[in-house]
């Protein structure tokens, strides 16, 4: 155990942060973590209007192996907190009008629709989640866990045969066997999890359909947040502090050492400092000597979509919809290239929508209907009152056209989120909403660092660092950085060891 008095700041409390806040407690550290908000989780926060409930963050629980290996690390299990749920259908697709492919929470069903919709398909199917299998279990039980340290660690005895599929993408490995192209966006569909699209994607990562199919959309009672609540719950436990309202406007570096933050006018010190908030902005909390990283360096990454997001209150109960539906209708090559290439405003959108109170009657009053709808769009593109109105009144229209009914006329209120407010209420880079894409060169080590290459006793954990966008790997990166913190402040000589 460490001493107490070694005190950490952690800058942010969303996933990572309150991750590695129970990990640095658990192993002695003193433990504060300033939040600029005035509630918890980063982007995974609720609004709750007119007895509607939103989850105005994230809304998909995929990879429950590791939600249940971060609470097993701390001798505890996630029903220990929240009650889980595997949805069934997992999620539904539309392509036409009142035409979609449901996706069960069962394998076999599966293989009979993909078969259903192009003879053969359910062969390769079964092979390509085999590969999809083994490839889950070398990232996500050994690769994920790695810090990001140096390009050695993706040389193992396991990932020697897979090299070249680091060299293939997603898209090119599907498209090589499946030729029905709404089973090919089915397939594709996982890996925008990863913030790039599939054509930029390494086919390695073709574990995301072991999560998809494999194992199954969950969902927690109550909404995410509630696994918000579980890590905030396990942190005090440990002895953590939280404070909200705290705006960190400088971190303050001696002699090439993080001495603590500058927090609202006054100083605060500490041993360590490790930021859950969007590296980009952590480092013009520094002086400019003292940040890794230049303005051109992040103006050359691709960074994953912002979003459009509208959360939306019906007076009726929808029909034709799933808890997780995805309106792929248009051409997403098309979409993909405006948010990547163009960085323009998509014509004809895809979307999503979540309907959690289909499953969780706690969303929504009795015989009501709560929605949250979601397209993805360029970071850094213009966000103006006026564009959000058009493309609301486009979902509004596509959504009551692909699945026969009227529903405008039943909405009680809807409140929108876009680029503008990534930026207000995350200091997101450009207003992304998932971080930096994982494509090849962007994955791994080739990520920016956990340690700080130029300030000691300086951290960062989170979705611009390793090892990627989205909740699960969020939480394994807050385990990273307090491994890294403890292997550089204690005698123990390598991260493996420590926890």
């Amino acid at each position: 155990m460490l001493n107490k008095k070694k005190k950490v700041i952690i800058i942010g409390a969303g996933f990572s942060s309150l991750s590695a806040a129970s990990y640095l407690a658990q192993q002695g550290f003193q433990v504060e973590v300033l939040e600029k908000n005035d509630s918890l989780g980063g982007r995974a926060r609720q609004l709750r209007k007119n007895g509607f409930l939103f989850d105005i963050g994230p809304t998909w629980y995929w990879m429950p192996d590791v939600f249940e290996r971060f609470f097993n690390d701390f001798n505890k299990k996630p029903s220990d907190y929240y009650v889980l749920e595997k949805l069934s259908p997992a999620y539904q697709v539309y392509f036409e009008v009142l035409k979609s492919i449901t996706i069960s929470d069962n394998l076999e069903e599966i293989y009979a629709v993909f078969e259903a919709e192009e003879k053969g398909s359910s062969k390769y199917l079964k092979s390509f989640l085999a590969d999809a299998k083994n490839n889950y279990d070398v990232a996500i039980k050994d690769l994920v866990y790695c810090p990001g340290v140096s390009f050695t660690e993706l040389i193992t005895p396991q990932t020697i045969g897979k090299l070249n599929q680091f060299f293939t993408s997603i898209s090119t490995q599907v498209r090589q066997h499946i030729k029905s192209k709404k089973l090919i966006q089915i397939l594709e569909f996982p890996v925008l999890f990863l913030g790039a699209k599939p054509s930029n994607t390494p086919a390695f990562y073709n574990f995301m359909n072991h999560a998809d199919f494999g194992l199954g959309t969950w969902h927690p009672k109550g909404g995410m947040y509630e696994v918000v609540k579980a890590m905030q719950q396990l942190a005090l436990s440990l002895g953590v502090i939280f404070k909200t309202n705290q705006q960190v406007e400088k971190i303050v570096v001696e002699n090439n050492v993080a001495k603590g933050v500058l927090v609202n006018g006054v100083f605060q010190p500490a041993d360590v400092i490790l930021s859950g908030a969007d590296y980009h902005h952590t480092e013009t909390l520094l002086d400019e000597k003292f940040r890794a990283y230049s303005q051109k360096y992040w103006e050359k990454k691709t960074f994953a979509p912002s979003a459009l997001l509208f959360y939306v209150g019906f007076k009726k109960k929808l029909k034709n919809v799933s808890h997780h539906t995805l309106f792929f209708d248009t051409d997403f090559d098309l979409h993909a290239k405006d948010i990547y290439d163009n960085k323009k405003w998509p014509e004809k959108p895809l979307f999503y929508a979540s309907f959690p109170s289909i499953s969780d009657n706690s969303f929504a009053p009795e015989g009501q209907e709560a929605a949250t709808f979601l397209i993805p769009v360029a970071p850094g593109i213009e966000d103006t009152p006026e564009i959000r109105l058009k493309y609301f009144k486009k979902v509004i229209q596509r959504l009551e056209l692909l699945t026969q009914q009227d529903v405008e006329n039943d909405i009680a209120f809807y409140e929108s989120y876009c680029v503008k407010d990534f930026v207000k209420d995350y200091n997101s880079y450009q207003g992304n909403a998932y971080g930096m894409a994982n494509t090849l060169l962007q994955t791994a080590f080739l990520r920016p660092k956990i340690k700080s290459k130029k300030v000691d006793n300086l951290f960062f954990t989170g979705q611009l660092t390793v090892p990627g966008p989205g909740v699960p790997p969020s939480l394994i990166s807050g385990k990273l950085a307090a491994n890294l913190i403890i292997k550089f402040l204690t005698k123990y000589k390598t991260h493996e060891t420590v926890i």
